[in-house]
């Protein structure tokens, strides 16, 4: 949560973001005892990177001041959510990191809460029963430059609107011929002020209560409430929720709590050209454009997940992004930046053919092989070493080979001498082709005396490939993504379509080492030269395996000093 700014030999010197000097200073005057903050997701869909800057800020803040963090959903509204929902989200925050410990929670666990604090604000002559249809209520709400219109049944008796209210929780009325509303003010500057309606009839089975209720409450009702119930000290939110601010504050305060939660704002995280709102995301799913709500292209967490990120890294791309009150967007280069950072250190980096060709040693005996040594993270020691087996066959990338290649092209043609990773000088000889003239083998010989990839004469190689033996190698697909929107048309049409690109995803049937025979799934590794690449938790299986690249290895992110 603090972000060092300056180092001298005596002291380091820490920069405050704003939500922790208002916790400081509610700390400091006892306003607050101990620090209670929450992470409150409707069940509608799948979290993405968005969601986890609210999760890590929440925690973050909790665990920094020894305070107390709950997990809750805002499951008032039984339209959109589901059990998947609920489950895919506990699975996304525990992979995080953030523990709720004892503290899980529903927003339907406080219905009854929410009945009684509806009846008090009648008694208290605060919310009248409205049969305006929803037309008429926007209509008499007024605009940003005229103020509303009083309901016709505002000034109905507290008698009238108790007894109408209980006829609404016993599902005398129909879906949407009724509501209750708070009395407020319909001439209010902010329209979320001007009588907003807190209760709808809604006859629908709710996952959590089941048919107990037929009357749901409207978010901006539920949220204070449920805040407030659970001692919430600082209800963090991003920036749309700055205008409902005053109807929260009113809604705790009318209610009578006596240490009313306080509601502060940031900004949401942004990634130029990346689809992350869940509405877009549900589309895309619905509409069959992606592999579900965990397709490696999607940015929701179980997404990321998939494809290879690791929470250490999206930890660290939430803390570069710091928290700030104005929104902005983060280029994706960043987040990928992170898990090549991440990655670096902890990844075997193996040899895996991504497009191969045949390269065929005519000098190496017919019958042999033999096993090399090589290490698993040049620069990480500790991660030892493996045996990898060379013999006559061999499969190299396409592109390290070329028939007339251009200026400062150091790999294998005609003529050329190359280095084979861990093992010997090759030299090209030859090469066959097909019928459309394409290359299919190439040929070549080695010099025995170069184990290693060194020449006893001291003679030098410019140019340094990598291989796998064709007589071990696994076969295995591997997918190569790229961004799922068109970067250079934007994310949106004109219509509100999305641009959608259409080689988002490419799919190559690869040769790896023997030694990623038995990999398991989330096992990450850095291929020589290709990227990072995970194996596919969903379509990876034993025999044949699937490995989603999570990153090239190519940057041109700089992080900022």
């Amino acid at each position: 949560m603090e972000e060092k700014v300056t180092q001298t030999p005596e002291k380091e010197v820490y920069s405050r973001n704003f939500i922790e000097t208002i916790i400081d200073k509610d700390l400091e005057d006892g306003k607050v005892k101990e620090v209670c903050t929450r992470f409150p997701p409707e069940p509608n869909g799948y979290l993405h990177i968005g969601h986890a800057k609210s999760i890590l800020l929440n925690y973050g803040l909790a665990k920094q001041y020894n305070g107390v963090f709950h997990m809750r959903f805002d499951d008032t509204n039984p339209t959109k959510e589901k059990t998947e929902f609920v489950e895919s989200i506990l699975k996304d925050i525990q992979w995080l990191g953030a523990d709720w410990g004892e503290h899980l929670y529903f927003a339907s666990d406080y219905f009854d809460k929410m009945y009684e604090g509806a009846v008090k604000l009648i008694k208290k002559g605060k919310a009248f029963v409205c049969e305006l249809t929803p037309e008429q209520i926007r209509e008499y709400r007024g605009t940003f430059d005229q103020p509303g219109k009083e309901s016709p049944y505002r000034n109905r008796s507290i008698e009238e609107n108790l007894d109408l209210f209980e006829r609404m929780k016993n599902g005398e009325f129909e879906d949407g011929s009724i509501v209750l509303r708070a009395k407020i003010d319909m001439a209010s500057p902010n329209i979320n002020m001007r009588d907003p309606v807190i209760y709808r009839v809604a006859h629908l089975h709710h996952h959590n209560t089941g048919d107990k209720w037929c009357i749901y409450p409207m978010y901006d009702f539920a949220h204070p409430i449920e805040d407030a119930e659970e001692n919430i000290t600082h209800s963090i939110c991003t920036l749309e929720f700055e205008d409902h601010r005053p109807l929260y504050d009113w809604v705790v305060r009318e209610l009578e709590y006596p240490q009313p939660p306080q509601q502060i704002e940031f900004a949401k995280l942004y990634l130029k050209n990346v689809v992350t709102g869940k509405r877009y995301i549900k589309k895309l799913v619905e509409e069959g454009t992606v592999d579900g709500w965990d397709d490696p292209r999607l940015v929701s967490i179980a997404a990321l997940r998939r494809r290879g990120f690791t929470p250490e890294s999206i930890q660290k791309f939430i803390e570069l992004c710091g928290v700030a009150k104005a929104n902005s967007a983060v280029d994706y280069a960043m987040l990928e930046y992170c898990i090549r950072e991440d990655l670096k250190l902890k990844a075997a980096r193996v040899m895996g053919i991504v497009d191969p060709i045949k390269l065929v040693i005519d000098n190496y005996p017919e019958d042999q092989s033999e096993m090399l040594v090589a290490p698993n993270n040049q620069e990480n020691e500790a991660m030892g070493t493996r045996e990898i087996s060379f013999s006559k066959e061999l499969y190299i990338e396409r592109e390290d080979f070329m028939i007339e290649p251009p200026r400062k092209y150091f790999r294998m043609f005609p003529g050329n001498e190359v280095r084979l990773m861990h093992a010997y000088f090759v030299k090209c000889t030859s090469y066959e082709t097909d019928e459309n003239g394409n290359v299919t083998v190439i040929h070549g010989t080695y010099d025995p005396a170069s184990k290693g990839g060194n020449s006893p004469d001291g003679r030098k190689v410019k140019g340094t490939i990598h291989w796998v033996d064709a007589k071990t190698a696994i076969p295995c697909e591997c997918r190569l993504y790229e961004n799922l929107i068109d970067e250079e048309k934007g994310v949106y049409n004109e219509d509100g379509s999305m641009n959608i690109n259409p080689n988002s995803l490419t799919v190559a049937h690869a040769f790896v080492e023997k030694y990623l025979e038995d990999a398991q799934a989330y096992d990450k590794f850095q291929f020589v030269r290709n990227g990072f690449f995970c194996v596919d938790a969903k379509d990876s299986k034993p025999g044949a395996l699937v490995f989603n690249r999570i990153v090239s290895l190519k940057s041109s992110f700089k992080l900022p000093k």
